[in-house]
Parts: C-alpha cells; sequence; structure tokens
C-alpha cells in the first residue's frame, strides 16, 4: 500500500490518497474539499480510484465527498451511521466555513470490525466515538498504518465540544481500540503532522501512558 497526503480546505485538512502498488487502483480518505487538487494528484499517481471512505460527517473532512463521488461514479464507504445528522446539515455547516458542500448519502455505511478495499489492499474499520459519534479510523494491519481522522493528533486529540461529542468516549476509544494495535503504528490525522502511537503515548498531554494514570 502507498499513501500521498493533499492537504485541502481553508482548515488544512489531510486528505489522503491511497492505492495498491500492485494495481494502482486506490481510494480517497476524506476528499473535503479543493477537488481540482485532489484530481490533479490522483492523475500525478496514475492511480484509477475505486472509491471514497470517510472516517467523519464534517464539512472539512467530506463536504464536497458527494459531489466527487457523482462527477468519477464512485460509491462511499463511511462513516459509521451515527454520524447521518452531521452529513444531513453540512449546506448548512460549509457555508459558515467557507466551504461549498453538498449533502449525500453513503453506499454504505460501516461498522466496527467491518473491512474495505481498494485493489489487492484491505482496511480493517474501527468505530472511535468521541470526536463525533460516528467516527471511523482505517487500519492496514500489513504496514502497521491508520488513517484516524481527528481521533487524534501528533500532541493532540480531537475535539468534543460539537453536538454528540464526548470526551471520556474519546479517551476510551485512543486507549481501547488504537493503543492496543501498537506503538509502532503511524498514524495520518486529520490535520497537523504524522505521528505514531508509541511517541503520543509517551508524549501527548491527553492520552499519554502517564497522562491517562494521573486521570484515574
Amino acid at each position: 500500500m502507498r499513501a500521498a497526503i493533499i492537504t485541502v480546505t481553508p482548515f488544512q485538512q489531510n486528505c489522503s490518497l491511497v492505492w495498491c502498488s500492485k494495481t494502482l487502483r486506490g481510494a480517497l480518505v476524506d476528499p473535503g474539499g479543493d477537488l481540482d487538487l485532489i484530481k490533479a494528484s490522483v492523475a500525478k499517481a496514475g492511480v484509477t480510484l475505486e472509491k471514497i471512505l470517510l472516517t467523519h460527517g464534517h464539512a472539512d473532512h467530506c463536504g464536497q465527498a458527494g459531489m466527487l463521488a457523482k462527477e468519477l461514479s464512485l460509491p462511499i464507504e463511511g462513516p459509521q451511521e451515527a454520524d447521518r445528522f452531521w452529513i444531513a446539515r453540512l449546506e448548512d455547516d460549509g457555508p459558515r466555513f467557507g466551504i461549498e458542500t453538498r449533502v449525500f448519502e453513503p453506499d454504505r455505511w460501516l461498522e466496527d470490525g467491518d473491512t474495505v478495499s481498494f485493489g489487492e489492499v484491505e482496511l480493517e474499520v474501527i468505530h472511535c466515538p468521541g470526536h463525533t459519534p460516528g467516527h471511523v479510523v482505517f487500519f492496514h494491519r500489513p504496514t502497521n498504518f491508520a488513517f484516524v481522522g481527528d481521533v487524534l493528533f501528533a500532541g493532540s486529540i480531537g475535539r468534543t465540544d460539537f453536538p454528540m461529542g464526548n470526551h471520556q468516549d474519546l479517551l476510551d476509544a485512543i486507549t481501547g481500540k488504537l493503543w492496543p494495535l501498537g506503538d509502532e503504528v503511524t498514524f495520518v490525522p486529520g490535520h497537523g503532522p504524522t505521528s505514531t502511537f508509541g511517541r503520543e503515548r509517551q508524549s501527548n498531554p491527553f492520552v499519554s501512558d502517564a497522562a491517562i494514570r494521573a486521570g484515574h
């Protein structure tokens, strides 16, 4: 599996182009906006897109996913259905953030334990609520690589002050579902630089082992 990050929207959101190096068939994770930039990146990489994958329903991550899916005749998979209300309000939220957005219906809502695939690559789906109730993470076990959306960042965690956000759910998802995948896992967050689970367990002020111990 190969991956390239395309930074989009005024929020500097990390859209990921991921593909199977053997077949050059791939997917886009969270193509929230700047579609011309995204399409140019796909063309440059020589990748044939099979689908769009979404971590959650916020405008910077999925506001233009429906538009791209329609233009390129691609199915949309994700997030988990508890984020339906976020997608339903995209056309209200988008203009507020300076993003042109369209409401859409995913072709497939995802559940914890599902898999998604493109080419010969398979990603595991991990439901990690807290930032939004239907947030999912995509994990490629063979290369220890994860796309975590706004669950976890280098040095921080996702906000939980949005509707249906829950701080404890987020902490539980990170420590209970992500940490067991292993310290060596590299992750692409929804914003900012990549990091590893091991680095965050050592130094993240919210979810390091020391911070969690202090919280209990």
